[in-house]
């Protein structure tokens, strides 16, 4: 059998040429590096703790709001579905993780707490987390960092404002 080259793997920015705008190739890189990223994400909590991102996401808004929060608010939060809050909602009562109750002056809205156990597993996930954020971008140096953050809010601020739209 004849060995295969070894090749790079495939990525947003594979569909990059030279004549491309600038602006092309900054969001190719941006979503490649969030792409590579979150697949590392997904990759460790299922290997880890055999859970979703999706999941962990809707464990740290709740972690960030001891008090919970609404099924509207969790969906605003996370930029989903009520559908996909729902569903993982339901998942993680099953699994004794959260709480889901009526809120007492009106019964259609519901409200989602952390429960004890759900409370320590998303402290040992979390604490995975950042260690698999550090070792993927720990390498940069201070100012890079400094460098990167100043460069992506210039990114982010023009965008937020037209979101408002």
């Amino acid at each position: 059998m004849p060995e295969l080259s070894k090749q790079p793997p495939l990525d947003h920015e594979t569909r990059l040429q030279e004549s491309d705008h600038h602006s092309i190739k900054i969001w190719l890189r941006l979503l490649t590096c969030s792409s590579l990223i979150e697949r590392r994400l997904r990759n460790e909590l299922r290997q880890q703790f055999n859970t979703t991102l999706p999941r962990f996401d809707f464990l740290s808004q709740l972690e960030r709001k001891p008090e919970g929060l609404t099924m509207g608010e969790l969906s605003r939060r996370m930029m989903v579905s009520g559908g996909n809050i729902s569903g993982i909602a339901s998942q993680l009562v099953k699994e004794g993780l959260v709480d889901r109750s009526t809120v007492p002056d009106n019964r259609r809205t519901f409200i989602v707490k952390l429960t004890l156990e759900g409370r320590q597993l998303f402290a040992k996930m979390a604490a995975e987390h950042e260690k698999w954020i550090i070792d993927l971008l720990g390498h940069l140096k201070s100012d890079e960092v400094d460098d990167l953050m100043l460069q992506l809010k210039r990114i982010k601020q023009p965008i937020q404002d037209d979101s408002d739209l």
